[in-house]
């Protein structure tokens, strides 16, 4: 018995305890992504669908962003607000590209950052930037093959690469391990289909993406990038005296986010027809703090 007392203590006081980690007060960065906010276009105004192509709500299955900041200002130039997060970068032929094996992945609500919130500038922030890297999501195409009977509305999987230069030893997109070992500039794709049992992958570059920024006009981005701005409803304050943690959740619009040349007139996606996609950028960055 004069062994057991010792041992039910040290097991109270051990559970009893937290780390300084654990103690600290934390702001934590998750996604969401959200068919109902506006279409925007890259200077943050409303877009209508061209006559001439069509559009779908994707569902995406995971995104990883290359960079966050919080901008004090419309006037608070790129790399000039509170850097929080940059992926490891490697240099391929000369460049500098995002290492996709090494940056980091979430799906939706999922924490995709936390940080000590001591570790932060105290300050006022009425900005959020995200540069995007990768985005792996569902779509839906129509296949037709006369000659097979075949005719229906089909799922697929689209793994879009929107950073300004990402180095890919190979990605997963549902069923299949696609090698690129390359450095891929901002609208390289491979999309994954599955057809009455039988798949097949194919890979591409957009025309275009759309990098939604309202403040264009006093804090630029460079082209070819993917640094989508968006502004908090309410500036975000920072002390450093914080005993509760700031959940930021980075909401996206994905309203007709997948734009392609609508050859047959239809709404529907028809690669088989010739119906190329031409924008895979999200359309929008509406930042919240619950």
């Amino acid at each position: 018995m004069k062994y057991i007392l010792p041992l039910i203590c040290a097991a109270l006081v051990v559970t009893g305890c937290k780390s300084d980690d654990e103690q600290m007060a934390h702001m934590k960065f998750s996604f969401e992504f959200d068919e109902t906010l506006p279409r925007l276009n890259n200077l943050g105004e409303e877009a209508a669908v061209p006559d001439s192509h069509g559009t779908q709500h994707p569902t995406i299955k995971e995104m990883s962003a290359h960079y966050i900041e919080l901008a004090q200002g419309k006037f608070t130039q790129l790399g000039q607000g509170l850097v929080v997060y940059k992926a490891p970068e490697v240099e391929v032929n000369g460049e500098m590209a995002v290492d996709f094996d090494k940056s980091k992945k979430a799906s939706e609500f999922q924490e995709f950052l936390t940080i000590p919130i001591s570790d932060l500038t105290p300050g006022t922030y009425e900005w959020v930037r995200v540069s995007l890297t990768y985005q792996l999501m569902d779509v839906k195409f129509r296949y037709q093959n006369p000659d097979l009977s075949i005719d229906g509305i089909y799922d697929g999987r689209i793994a879009s690469f929107v950073g300004f230069n990402t180095f890919i030893n190979s990605h997963t997109l549902k069923d299949s391990v696609f090698t690129v070992n390359d450095a891929k500039k901002q609208g390289y794709w491979a999309f994954e289909t599955q057809i009455e049992g039988f798949g097949a992958v194919s890979s591409g570059e957009s025309a275009k993406t759309t990098v939604v920024n309202p403040i264009q006009s006093t804090s630029p981005i460079p082209p070819g990038s993917c640094v989508v701005t968006g502004k908090l409803a309410t500036p975000l304050v920072i002390t450093g005296n914080e005993t509760e943690d700031i959940n930021l959740v980075l909401a996206f619009s994905i309203n007709g986010s997948i734009e392609w040349v609508d050859n047959t007139k239809d709404g529907k996606w028809e690669p088989g027809a010739g119906e190329k996609l031409v924008d895979m950028g999200l359309r929008g960055l509406h930042p919240k703090v619950k």
